[in-house]
Order: C-alpha cells, then structure tokens, then sequence
C-alpha cells in the first residue's frame, strides 16, 4: 500500500497576534490544518480564545519551550532555567550541556508539565514538540516521551531531514546554510538514539521532516524540493515545520496562501493530514 501522510505544521502558535492570524489565514486558505502552542506565548489566550473558535478543525499540538520569554513556574522552582525576572536565559547549546544534570532535568520536567497542563485545560493534544529543537537533546526528549505517555499525547516530533538542496542559489550562498548544515547533521545524529525513547515508550513519531536545512529561508520551493527526494518513498509521515512571520519571515508567510505548492505536493502522492487524524486512524 502507497500511504504516503503529509503534515504542514506552523509552529510558534501563541507566541505573537501577527503569528496567529497568519496561522489562520493559512486554515481558511485550506493549506495549513496543523500547529504546535507555545503555553507560555503572550498571545495565548488570543490564540485559545479568538483562533482555535475560528478554526475548529485546526490539530493544535503542544510546543514546549525552554527558550524564549517568561517560565510558567517561578524562578524558585526552576533556577537553572530561568533569571531572577522569570525570563528564559539557555540556548540550545547550554540545554544541551546542561541536560548532564539531573538537578536540571527535573526542573525541565517541572516547567514541561506546567506547560502541558495549560494547555489540556483547554483541549486535548495529539503531538509534541519544541521551540529551537530543545526537545531532541536526548536526555531531554526522554522527558517529553515520559509526560507524552503519561498525558496521553500519541505523536512526539523526531527531526530526521533527507539531505536535500535547492537550486536558488540566494539560499545556500549565505551564512545561514552551513550553519543550518550543522545543525542537520546532529539532529539526525540525536533522532537515531531518540526513536529508540519513542519506541520504548510505545508512542508514534513521523518518519521525516522538513525545515531544518533551510531553517530561516523556508519558501513554496524549498518545501517542494524537500519532498521531492522522499516522493517514491512509500508509508511514511513527513511533517513540514514552518515559523510564519509576516514581518520577518515573507517567503515563509507566503506558503500559506500557495495553492500551487499544495497541488504539487498532492501531486507527489502526499495525502495532506494531522497527527490527530492518524492518531484516529
């Protein structure tokens, strides 16, 4: 059978106004039906109130964030994360370094569960992931299987990208490129030891993903030609993520309302879908 499920996700959900009315003028273009909520995002209640009514069938997952703005728990439980203003001070790397402390790891299992919590007094998830990747540290990603299981949350995000290159030059001479490379390289690197987490925790996980290469250059062309090298690949998920910033990220905005590119992509044999619908499948 040739089940090839294709997840376009917009994450950042919740983190600005601008970023969630570009979200749902992607669902009423019926492109995007899929994105992940920051708990901690200051348009929050605008996105739980004003979006999700606006767009009910819209598969809204959990995005964990460890990265930007303001911990839901207070400096005192979680001192190792955040400054004495409650703000949000690792990067990815410190994360990383970090997550060797179990001192640490429990306060990231404390703010996880906050956030998770935030989020299912308002609806149920069906998938997780992160903002900046944070979750796939492996210690880490460890957590977010444990509280996934533990709140019925079938889909984690694993970030497994086919190496891929588009041919607009503009988007591999730059600065960016070789740092998105390796960024690729070790997070496929870290997906190897994390499905194995998925695996022992009896959760599902999509086989592919999409946006890391070109993390800050996504367009209908990058999107297409990330798919192209997966199209005779055959029972597989790929997800899609984008960050849809119409004042900082145009090209990347601008997928939601490409109903070419969506053509081309079922075109491909793609089914669009969400984690919700295979979780009922």
């Amino acid at each position: 059978m040739n089940n090839k499920n294709y997840i376009l996700n917009a994450d950042d959900f919740g983190l600005s106004q601008s970023i969630n009315r570009a979200i749902a003028e992607g669902y009423n273009n019926n492109i995007l039906n899929s994105t992940s909520l920051c708990a901690n995002g200051i348009a929050f209640d605008s996105a739980i109130n004003e979006i999700m009514p606006e767009c009910p069938n819209l598969c809204v997952g959990v995005h964990l964030n460890l990265i930007e703005g303001k911990a839901l728990c207070n400096h005192e439980q979680i001192p190792d994360l955040t400054d004495k203003n409650n703000n949000f001070n690792n990067g990815y790397i410190q994360l990383l370094l970090k997550s060797q402390n179990k001192k640490v790891l429990e306060q990231i299992e404390i703010e996880f569960r906050a956030q998770i919590e935030k989020i299912l007094q308002h609806f149920q998830p069906f998938h997780m992931d992160s903002h900046v990747h944070t979750h796939s540290i492996p210690k880490i990603f460890e957590i977010t299987c444990k509280l996934a299981k533990e709140y019925n949350i079938p889909f984690v995000r694993t970030q497994f990208e086919n190496p891929y290159i588009t041919p607009i030059l503009s988007k591999n001479l730059n600065m960016k490129y070789p740092v998105n490379l390796i960024k690729l390289c070790l997070l496929n690197t870290f997906t190897f030891i994390n499905k194995k987490t998925v695996k022992q925790y009896d959760l599902k996980t999509n086989d592919y993903l999409t946006g890391v290469t070109y993390t800050g250059m996504m367009s209908s062309n990058t999107v297409e030609y990330g798919l192209e090298v997966l199209k005779n690949k055959n029972d597989i998920t790929v997800e899609t993520l984008i960050h849809p910033y119409p004042e900082t990220h145009k090209e990347e905005y601008e997928i939601m309302s490409n109903e070419n590119m969506k053509y081309k992509i079922e075109n491909m044999g793609f089914k669009f879908t969400t984690y919700k619908e295979l979780s009922r499948n």
